[in-house]
Parts: structure tokens; sequence; C-alpha cells
């Protein structure tokens, strides 16, 4: 079902057969002997929603156009071998060569692309398992924008999902939609998230090594983007530099933000951060803050400052 904002939400179509409960063991439904059955007409009609049990690996292959190309450790997902509580969502073949049709040689003799639970389908390769259970919901496959937005939609917010590789998938959206509001709108995000997110994608090569490797943290990263690429490793070794001289004068309330890099907009963040200051030491709670925040602030200005803050 689509949540406010136009966001899938590929859980609720996977939970549709219960989410804590094993789909294990349950009957596979094949499609009809009858041609007539399995036009191009009455697919969606007949498919979609369907469950498919312990489906054959051979028949399955991860989605070719997962923004994702690292599965990371799948030591989480090693009881997949004897049971696998959810099943992941597919489509057809023939469903997704209409939208692909440069992807045959890609995906092979199989029938089925999964595109939410590529980590389920390649920790059930990795243990050992020989079938999968997945739903099979054409119905998601409308365009690739579609495609694309579910394989986004699955992996935003994994703690293991390389923000980099976020970024590019972000940035891939808007292109197929046309515009960052577009895309934005699709995701459920605020357009000030997709274009912080787009930014990540000007930093030097060196920085974003480091950003992937954890040395460089996402709000800093955003800031260096903003500065000419032959300035911003200069501009990161200065900033690491105010670092340590802010913890060695810990203590001081008028310090500057460490994060902050010399432009007109760090400027005003100095002084918001020491009105914000001001406001705390005379016991102004959050709620009030909240509360006057969305006085002055539209309800998308409310939304970019949620995403700000979760970062």
């Amino acid at each position: 079902m689509a949540r406010r904002g136009g966001r899938i939400d590929l859980a609720s179509l996977a939970g549709s057969v219960g989410d804590n409960s094993s789909v294990d063991n349950k009957p596979a439904t094949e499609p009809s002997k009858n041609p007539s059955v399995n036009t191009l007409a009455n697919a969606s009609t007949y498919m979609d929603g369907q469950l498919l049990a312990d489906v054959p690996l051979g028949e399955l292959i991860g989605n070719p156009r997962n923004p994702r190309r690292r599965i990371g450790d799948l030591s989480d997902l090693s009881t997949i071998a004897e049971r696998q509580l959810q099943p992941g969502v597919a489509v057809t073949r023939s469903t997704w060569l209409k939208i692909f049709p440069a992807d045959e040689k890609l995906i092979g003799a199989a029938r089925y692309i999964v595109v939410n639970g590529n980590r389920r389908l390649a920790a059930s390769k990795e243990f050992g398992r020989i079938g999968m259970d997945v739903v099979v919901r054409d119905s998601i496959a409308t365009s690739s924008e579609s495609i694309l937005e579910a394989a986004i939609i699955e992996n935003i917010g994994r703690s293991d999902f390389d923000v980099l590789e976020e970024a590019e998938a972000v940035h891939a959206l808007v292109a197929e939609c046309g515009s960052a509001d577009a895309a934005a709108q699709r995701l459920g995000r605020s357009k000030g998230w997709v274009s912080q997110r787009r930014a990540l994608l000007k930093l030097s090569p060196e920085l974003q090594e480091k950003l992937r490797g954890g040395e460089l943290a996402i709000r800093l990263a955003r800031s260096l983007a903003q500065v000419p690429l032959e300035g911003q490793v200069k501009a990161w070794r200065a900033a690491q530099e105010r670092a340590e001289k802010h913890s060695a004068e810990e203590g001081s309330t008028e310090t500057d933000p460490p994060t902050e890099i010399s432009s007109s907009s760090t400027l005003v963040t100095a002084k918001a951060v020491r009105s914000l200051r001001s406001l705390r030491k005379v016991g102004v709670n959050p709620e009030v803050l909240a509360s006057a925040l969305r006085e002055i602030y539209s309800a998308e200005e409310q939304r970019s400052l949620r995403d700000a803050l979760e970062q």
C-alpha cells in the first residue's frame, strides 16, 4: 500500500502473508497450465500478491538494478537455513523485461527477479537453503522509477547500507523522475534530504573513502561538499584541528562547533548555535521550542528539519 507522500511500504506487501509467522511448508501455487489464463491481460490479476513457497534458487535472481553493491555480513540471517519468517517480494520475468528489455542476458533463465529481499536471497545461497519463499508483486513494477524507488526504500536506514551507494541511488532516481521534488515525493522524504544525499557525490575520492570508512561524519561531509573540490581535503584537516582544539577547551560555551567550514552559511550556523544555547540556559525545553518552530516553519521545512536531526 502507498504511504503518505507516495512511498511504497514493501514490508507491508510481504506482510500480507504474516510478518511474524513462518511461511515455510505452504504449498507453492503454480501458474495455470492453460495458456489463456497466463495472457498479459490476465497475468497481473492472477499473479499479483501470490505466495510462491520454496521457489528453487535457480529460478530467482537478485535485482540487477539494486543500488546496493555490497551485501555485507550475512551472519544475522544464518537461521534462514532452517526457517524463513518473511518472504521476499519479486516480479515476474516478463514484467521485468517489459521495463528493462536490455536485462535479458543479465537475468538469464530466472523466472523471478527479487526486488525486496536480496540479502535473504544471498543468505539462502550462503547457508544452503534449497528454495526461497516469495510474494509476486508485478504491481510494483510499473516503471523504471518504481523499481528504483522500491530498491532504495528497502535499504534506506540500514546501518550497513553504504551512504554513498544510497546517494548514487537517490541521484539516479532524481534523473529518472526528472526533478528532486518528484524524487522526494516518491521516497516520502523532504527535498532537503534528497539534496543533502546528492551533495555527498561532490566529495573528492579521498573524502568519499573516509566517509565510507567511518572516519568522516556525514554532517561534516555535507559541509565539505560545498567547498571547491581542490580545497576539500585542506578544509577537512582544518576542521579536525578545530575539533581537537574544541576538545582541549571543553567547558567554554561560546566555542563554535567543530564541524563548521569557513563560509557565510557557517557563520549563520554559529550565530544560531549561540542563540539556541542562550535559550537552553534560560530553561526553554524542547517541547516549547518545537511549538515555536511549528509556528514559523512550513510543513516542508519541518520535514527538512526532522531529516537533518536524524543525521
